[in-house]
């Protein structure tokens, strides 16, 4: 029998306090998130796979640990100042992790996603960002839990010395060198990953068949700088062109060059609409904050959250089925404004001052007056420039602009944000397009004091507030405020002389993951759908049918379909159709969306009832049933069609991202 070395002694004390304090803070997460899942309910893949990742973040700290511990400068049990610098070095260490721990915990709280490195767009716009950390969650409890937590892990590091001194050590030989050879050989495979060719990845995770198994066994660590290998924009010629003929064909493409890639139509609309007897018609493009379609009424959540809208939608031409190609406010504005994927991997394309100048349709409303109605600031991921560097004439109202004060970090109510623009519009001679762009539904999901008593506040238990996808009462009440925001602003619109002639649109800018329950496929959830399904509403009583459409419809489509039902000839470079021609000519059921997950990493297709996701790595691929509407029946489709298709749509709107500039608006 030999006995062990006070600095291995110490080296292993280390890491399994690591490893437990990692494993606890999984386990942690996995509680608090956790949502009914059918199918395989065991969790123990889940966390095996999550303590490889750990093993290979503690595994490289004990690795150095050891390589300079052993450093006769360097050996704490040598040397006293090797011991105070080794204190200060893993308590400055400890306090990252904790850092890095606490930010993932928030971020997964905040978009059901490890933390990864698109998480570093947020610091483009620091000011904006600190604000609605401050407003929405304890801060100072947080410090004091951060200061509180690296005392703990340095004291820890004190007693891991005492208890890894051992007097008169000696070296039984020739066994001393066994332990460390055995140790070098543990951490060489820890990390590594695996027994074999090919090291862990991140990637593997999403082969436990949902994307909750997949975020609850990725180490955050990893996770983040991963993800840094998505940084750059650029796409592959090779597949735009060896797709061009066939999105040609599908887009409509009259003058199809497969050499400068033309993807330009000019459009002549054949208008749904009756504008008979009236002008031109106006515009109002409503960008809803956080509209998923499984919190709200119109799919039955027993909750009934957005009972107005949900008549609206019965008034109106509403397209169940529409979709997001991604998620976050900035990737929503642009999708719907220029038609095309924000599939920038990291950064969004808003902020990449190579895809600033871009085509929109909105243009082609020219003689209309442009308005841009927000109740913050427009800087925020430099929406201002992508709007006011596109939109010929276009004029912003921010927070500063309005005669009612902020009431948190996303500027005023979107009560008064409505109330403000139906000011501005009913003074307008001319006819106008005015997007109006909510921020309520949002943390820190501040509802008016003044509003509080027509809104009615309600309590839910916490178990009920989980089986409809919210999280808190909170969450809750901001989402039914947004429904009493929508009913202010319309009944007030019909009192206006502009409402009998104005084509209302109401769209999601993103859904948010969670648990899509029974009123979905399982699908939903597992590849969290959630966070792309939209509503989208058209509504112009009288003056449109009154229809609730199942076609596939994507966020792209937005002012395609607007410029057909308005009657404006148009010019379209992107990927969007005319959803209510398509309908409406017999062509609806060849619909399709293109998504792409950012923070998972994967690109895939909605058409024909089902949902195919690839992974960017790894080449992992899934077909499910995604059909809300109805039951499966038969067997699954060929996947080639769909991977072919997916592929196809990514590396074109990558090319379109650089190569759909605008042309004579100035």
């Amino acid at each position: 029998m030999f006995r062990i070395s006070p600095i291995l002694r110490w080296i292993l004390l280390i890491s399994l306090f690591l490893l437990v304090t990692m494993s606890l803070a999984r386990l942690f997460t996995w509680m608090v998130f956790a949502v009914p899942e059918s199918g395989d309910s065991s969790v123990f893949p889940t966390f095996w796979l999550g303590f490889r990742y750990d093993f290979r973040i503690v595994a490289l700290i004990g690795l150095l640990l050891f390589v300079f511990g052993n450093i006769s400068a360097l050996n704490p049990f040598k040397k006293e100042r090797a011991k105070k610098a080794w204190t200060w070095i893993l308590g400055v260490v400890f306090l990252l992790l904790i850092i890095f721990y606490i930010i993932d915990f928030l971020h997964f709280r905040y978009l059901n996603q490890r933390l990864n490195a698109s998480a570093l767009g947020f610091l483009q716009d620091a000011g904006i960002s600190a604000s609605m950390v401050w407003q929405t969650y304890p801060v100072i409890r947080l410090l004091l839990a951060v200061i509180f937590l690296t005392w703990l892990m340095v004291l820890s590091i004190r007693r891991t010395f005492k208890w890894s001194r051992v007097e008169n050590y000696r070296p039984v030989k020739p066994y001393s060198w066994l332990l460390p050879v055995l140790l070098f050989l543990i951490w060489g495979i820890g990390i590594f990953g695996r027994i074999g060719q090919y090291p862990l990845r991140w990637s593997d995770a999403f082969n436990l068949g949902s994307d909750f198994k997949a975020n609850i066994a990725l180490n955050p660590v990893q996770s983040f700088f991963s993800s840094f290998s998505f940084r750059t924009s650029s796409y592959d010629i090779k597949t735009v062109r060896n797709s061009y003929s066939e999105m040609a064909d599908w887009l409509g493409v009259d003058e199809k060059d497969s050499v400068k890639l033309n993807f330009r139509r000019d459009m002549q609309p054949d208008t749904i609409a009756n504008w008979s007897g009236s002008s031109t018609p106006n515009i109002v493009l409503v960008i809803c904050e956080s509209f998923s379609g499984y919190k709200s009424s119109m799919w039955g959540s027993p909750l009934n959250t957005t009972p107005y809208f949900d008549q609206l939608c019965r008034e109106g031409l509403f397209f169940d089925n529409c979709f997001t190609p991604t998620i976050a406010t900035a990737r929503g504005v642009w999708a719907t404004i220029t038609g095309v994927p924000d599939v920038e991997l990291v950064k969004t394309a808003s902020r990449n001052p190579m895809m600033v100048d871009q085509h929109t349709i909105i243009n082609d409303f020219k003689d209309h007056t442009k308005f841009y109605f927000i109740g913050g600031s427009t800087s925020w991921a430099n929406i201002r420039g992508i709007l006011n560097n596109n939109i010929s004439g276009l004029t912003i109202f921010e927070e500063d602009d309005y005669e009612v004060p902020r009431i948190d970090v996303w500027g005023i109510s979107d009560k008064h944000l409505f109330l403000e623009a139906d000011k501005v519009l009913q003074k307008e001679k001319h006819p106008f397009f005015a997007i109006i762009q909510t921020a309520d539904n949002h943390r820190p999901y501040t509802i008016p004091e003044e509003d509080r008593e027509a809104l009615g506040i309600v309590d839910f238990p916490l178990d009920s507030l989980r089986k409809y996808g919210f999280e808190s009462n909170e969450e809750l009440n901001a989402f039914r405020y947004t429904d009493y925001c929508f009913k202010t602003f319309i009944e007030k619109a019909k009192k206006s002389a502009y409402f009998n002639n104005t084509l209302f649109v109401f769209i999601g800018d993103h859904g948010i993951a969670g648990n899509a329950g029974s009123l979905f496929p399982d699908s939903w959830t597992k590849n969290s759908l959630s966070s792309n399904h939209v509503p989208l509403l058209f509504y112009a009583p009288g003056k449109i049918p009154v229809k609730r459409v199942h076609d596939i419809s994507s966020q792209v489509d937005v002012l395609p379909t607007i410029a057909g039902i308005a009657n404006i000839p148009y010019r379209n470079t992107s990927l969007g159709r005319d959803l209510a021609s398509m309908h409406f000519n017999g062509e609806g059921r060849l619909s399709r969306a293109f998504i792409l997950d950012i923070n998972n990493k994967n690109r895939g297709i909605l058409y024909n009832q089902y949902y195919y996701s690839r992974s960017l790595q790894g080449g992992i691929n899934s077909l499910e049933w995604a059909d809300f509407s109805a039951k499966q029946t038969g067997s699954l489709p060929d996947k080639n069609w769909y991977e072919w298709w997916s592929k196809a749509y990514f590396e074109t709107a990558r090319y379109m991202l650089l190569n759909n500039k605008k042309t004579g608006v100035r």
